[in-house]
């Protein structure tokens, strides 16, 4: 018969990581500002416009261009992928661990006057940057 050992931490975490989702898409719901969609983890995301363009940063470390999916559909943003864990580090062998991985998925609405053929995206150093011109 095998036994797992219990671990409260590790059980008080995952609740947190719940709650802090909890909290996050009923906030976002309350402000209208986007629709935050199934997905393990949620990146952090900054947006800035100027008089021309609209500015998405979107903090993705760990993930490379080609493993991120940006789309636009019926103007809304889309922003897909999936973090994987550490391959080399089994879950048991962790002390603490607070960077999530697994799949993402965030969507934003756009406002009708963004250009959506000028739409750009770059990747560099862990952050996603899409312009969207006006």
């Amino acid at each position: 018969m095998t036994t797992t050992r219990w671990d409260p931490f590790r059980d008080l975490m995952a609740i947190q990581d719940r709650m802090n989702r909890l909290f996050q898409e009923t906030m976002a719901r309350q402000r209208g500002e986007e629709e935050l969609e199934l997905g393990q983890w949620s990146p952090a995301v900054d947006i800035y416009e100027t008089g021309e363009k609209i500015v998405l940063r979107a903090d993705l470390p760990g993930l490379e261009q080609s493993e991120i999916e940006v789309r636009v559909d019926d103007n809304t943003l889309t922003l897909r992928g999936d973090r994987k864990a550490p391959a080399d580090v089994k879950a048991e062998e962790f002390h603490r661990a607070e960077r999530p991985h697994g799949p993402f998925l965030r969507s934003f609405s756009l406002p009708q006057n963004v250009d959506q053929g000028g739409i750009r995206a770059s990747h560099k150093n862990g952050v996603l940057e899409i312009v969207l011109p006006r």
